[in-house]
């Protein structure tokens, strides 16, 4: 069964498509202990089955899922909550 993180924080790329642009995401643990993905990392574990993500906005849940752009590269993204379109983007930078 997949564990479920919150996603935190993120790293973007210097790539000016926003589906690509996330290239790591930070959690915390339940100890306080920090640790970071790079997307790569990520979309392989999601597709394992190995892990889950998801952000918090206002109290509202957004699941994270693997998508593929028009390119074929895959990226992560939240699923459409019709409220928070760049839950991902808006995150803050991780600092670790």
């Amino acid at each position: 069964m997949a564990s479920a993180h919150e996603i935190k924080c993120i790293n973007k790329s210097d790539r000016i498509n926003p589906h690509e642009r996330i290239a790591a995401i930070g959690c915390v643990n339940a100890d306080g202990s920090t640790w970071k993905l790079t997307r790569e990392q990520a979309v392989a574990g999601i597709e394992r089955g190995e892990w889950t993500f998801f952000v918090k906005v206002q109290n509202q849940i957004a699941n994270v899922v693997v998508a593929v752009s028009r390119f074929g590269n895959k990226y992560l993204k939240t699923v459409a909550d019709g409220e928070h379109p760049n839950n991902l983007l808006s995150l803050y930078e991780c600092r670790y």
